[in-house]
């Protein structure tokens, strides 16, 4: 017993005539007639009472009939909802960003693409690096904004994009808030807050590095592990931040963010920003979203 055939006992239990029932499931008469035979057979009783001129529904069909509903509309419901569930599936793009990326790239990329592809929906997971390279590799992510680790999995894609700009987060009540632009030299008697090296190696590393190639000692008042928590402490008074200039959008009173120049001597490598996905898959939303970010790298860069 199987779904077609239970159909085609359903349709010639309702038209009381197995051509016009043959013609509604738009089949053959010798084929219809073979279901509804081979389904008898298979629970071992006649389901009909025919003559040359009349079709009845036995004793044993009426009780079949009305289970046969049930199932038919079960598997009819289980069905759409599966289409339904591809088709959305189908128009929706899962996409993860570190934080600086989260406030600065994203909003510039997905104005872009929504003028593209209005018709695609983009979920967005904010995370650090660390939990976004699994997330990917796993499928629960079609492609993300990360940091790019030093020890690369052969199973991502990864494309550098930029290296996003430092700048100095400080009281506005600063003396040095009233500057234009900060060096390592003005800021070297300040305390710092430093983000986590564990969760935040490449930020963490770009301020112990700037300090040591201009022959500064850190003066390290916090450790901190989330962009928005270092802003915060920053407003308090506590100390001054190194961090990428997107996070600036982190709107916090009374901070302020001031242009870190950097010496070309120091040869200090920036805030890298990469795209990674899963390496050999095959998806036409997220490489539309790849495009939408290649004709507009240079904008974006130029704003990182």
């Amino acid at each position: 017993m199987d779904l077609y055939q239970l159909r085609c006992f359903v349709t010639a239990a309702e038209e009381l005539h197995f051509g016009r029932a043959a013609r509604k499931l738009e089949i053959l008469p010798s084929i219809f007639g073979r279901n509804v035979r081979l389904l008898e057979e298979d629970l071992g009783t006649k389901l009909f009472l025919r003559t040359t001129r009349s079709v009845v529904v036995s004793e044993d069909g009426e009780q079949l009939l009305r289970d046969a509903r049930k199932l038919l509309a079960l598997a009819d419901a289980v069905r759409a909802r599966f289409r339904e569930g591809v088709r959305s599936k189908a128009a929706k793009l899962r996409v993860g960003a570190i934080d600086s990326a989260a406030a600065g790239l994203l909003p510039l990329l997905l104005n872009d693409f929504r003028r593209e592809r209005p018709d695609v929906e983009v979920q967005l997971f904010e995370d650090k690096t660390i939990r976004l390279l699994p997330r990917v590799l796993s499928g629960r992510l079609d492609l993300a904004f990360v940091r790019p680790p030093r020890g690369r999995d052969p199973n991502l894609v990864y494309r550098h994009l930029f290296y996003e700009t430092p700048v100095v987060a400080m009281t506005s009540g600063r003396p040095l808030a009233r500057r234009r632009k900060v060096t390592i030299k003005d800021i070297a008697d300040q305390p710092l807050i430093v983000p986590d090296r564990r969760s935040r190696p490449h930020s963490h590393d770009l301020t112990m590095k700037l300090f040591e190639k201009t022959r500064y000692e850190p003066r390290i008042a916090q450790v901190a592990d989330e962009k928005q928590t270092i802003v915060n402490l920053v407003s308090t008074g506590l100390g001054i931040a190194i961090v990428p200039r997107w996070t600036s959008r982190m709107t916090i009173k009374g901070v302020v963010y001031l242009p870190l120049q950097i010496e070309e001597a120091a040869n200090v490598r920036r805030l890298p920003l990469a795209a990674i996905w899963m390496r050999n898959s095959r998806d036409a939303l997220r490489d539309s979203l790849l495009e939408t970010l290649t004709k507009n790298i240079n904008s974006y860069a130029a704003q990182a």
